[in-house]
């Protein structure tokens, strides 16, 4: 049996949080605030860019109004820096040939935008992988809604949705879908909080638990 999988990105794939980061303190150095923390930045991520300065402007009580802009230019500086501090996490790159090549439809459901989304998948080689790519500003709602996720997945095989945090639970949970929680990532809460059908902390484990969770599905369908 092959199923569709869906993965999130930052946090999931890959350790984004130092770009991000390094992008959101050179807003700040130009209008002359504050620099955060790398922990702190990573505190904020998970809901998408626009909430992430959002509470980059609550943080350094900033004028709220300016948030589009400042928005804007956050992710400027993303773009340019070009991943340039960003890594796959261990056994990624692995793992995600190891599923293609199985016949799993692998997709992406990000509240990066998608554009940014694109150059990071192009930036680490991925990009062949990935049949459908949906980001934050692919349609009119973000995750934890889950017509990103429906979007993601398609009708082609059981859905799998693979992230690493509270948002990626929930979307899971809201569409109906089987969860697989990745414990390396930017989750704030304990892991055996969030709501999963399995976890993992090596990517190295991920084909065989896909393969587990779909003969489990497929054993409960049969009875």
């Amino acid at each position: 049996m092959v199923a569709t999988i869906a993965f999130d990105l930052d946090g999931t794939l890959i350790d984004s949080a130092p770009d991000i980061a390094h992008a959101v303190n050179a807003m700040l150095t130009e209008e002359s605030a504050e620099m955060l923390t790398l922990a702190e930045v990573t505190g904020f991520i998970g809901n998408g860019l626009p909430h992430l300065v959002k509470l980059v402007v609550e943080a350094r009580g900033m004028d709220m109004a300016r948030h589009d802009a400042l928005t804007a230019c956050v992710l400027a500086h993303y773009t340019r820096a070009g991943s340039a501090y960003t890594v796959l996490y261990p056994q990624v790159r692995a793992a995600l040939d190891a599923l293609s090549t199985s016949g799993h439809r692998l997709t992406l459901c990000t509240n990066k935008p998608e554009r940014a989304a694109r150059d990071v998948l192009a930036h680490f080689g991925l990009e062949s992988l990935f049949a459908t790519v949906i980001g934050g500003d692919s349609l009119t709602t973000r995750k934890p809604d889950p017509a990103m996720l429906f979007a993601a997945l398609g009708d082609d095989g059981p859905p799998i949705y693979v992230g690493d945090s509270e948002v990626d639970a929930e979307t899971a949970q809201r569409a109906g879908v089987n969860f697989l929680l990745h414990t390396e990532g930017y989750r704030k809460s304990p892991a055996e909080t969030l709501p999963h059908a399995a976890r993992f902390d090596d990517f190295a484990q991920l084909p065989a638990l896909v393969t587990q969770l779909l003969a489990q599905d497929s054993a409960c369908q049969a009875r």
